[in-house]
């Protein structure tokens, strides 16, 4: 197992914060300076920080967070605008699990298991997200066209329900499910249908629904929830990493 992912599954840090540590010489494989990319057995290596032994994995934590517009998901923004981390709780090794545009809201999930992060947004497993979209435009012809599929450059968007609701004022809710997890995916699918977005709201992902939660709250997953993550991520096979993967969903 590589060192950077023993720290991260320790709780000591991000993958990434963990290169740090061993560039500065902090970490220590059976007494001597760890190297960058190295790997070790847990359970023959002696692996420390800071001169204390490194533990065993702890359990992964889950949150959810009702992300807002105008909020970035990453971990830190060269603009200097607010990202997710700043609604959260400071815990080390946490990430997010697929991203949400600057202006996109609802659902997101963030997790210690970086791999079950990977697995959960991840195309080729499929897991279904809902959004709420609302819109401008010929939503009637729209619903119909979606049903069909919708062909975007890098392929078609064929969704697993679509519906609509009037709002008065030319308004419509436009909700979609899919499970591509495209780039930005609702969004052109939206302009490919001709409908102008007013505001685009994830309201479930996976098992994990939006419910109540205000816009910048933030809440642990629920008993029944994480059974059905850890279902899930148990159920998906370990991808192959992409490079050419965006997991930007929206």
């Amino acid at each position: 197992m590589r060192l950077q992912r023993v720290l991260a599954r320790a709780g000591l840090s991000s993958r990434r914060e963990a290169e740090t540590l061993i560039a500065a010489g902090r970490v220590l494989v059976n007494g001597r300076p760890a190297q960058l990319g190295q790997t070790v057995d847990p359970a023959r290596d002696a692996v420390t920080l800071d001169g204390k032994p490194v533990k065993g994995p702890v359990a992964a934590h889950w949150l959810v967070l009702h992300k807002p517009a105008g909020v970035i998901t990453t971990r830190r923004d060269p603009e200097g605008r607010p990202t997710v981390f700043d609604l959260v709780p400071d815990t080390p090794g946490l990430t997010y699990v697929g991203r949400l545009d600057y202006m996109t809201e609802g659902v997101l999930l963030l997790t210690t298991d970086g791999d079950a992060a990977h697995r959960l947004t991840h195309p080729s497993h499929e897991v279904e997200r809902t959004y709420v979209a609302t819109v401008r435009g010929p939503v009637t012809a729209a619903v119909r066209e979606a049903r069909k599929g919708v062909e975007l450059d890098d392929g078609i968007v064929r969704p697993t329900e679509v519906q609509s609701r009037p709002l008065g004022n030319r308004r419509w809710e436009f909700e979609l499910t899919i499970r591509e997890g495209k780039t930005r995916e609702v969004r052109r699918v939206c302009e490919a249908l001709g409908l102008e977005v007013e505001r685009l709201v994830r309201v479930r992902f996976g098992p994990v629904r939006l419910g109540a939660l205000p816009p910048g709250a933030v809440r642990p997953l629920s008993g029944t929830e994480l059974r059905f993550v850890e279902a899930l991520v148990q159920a998906a096979p370990k991808p192959r990493r992409d490079p050419d993967f965006d997991d930007l969903d929206a």
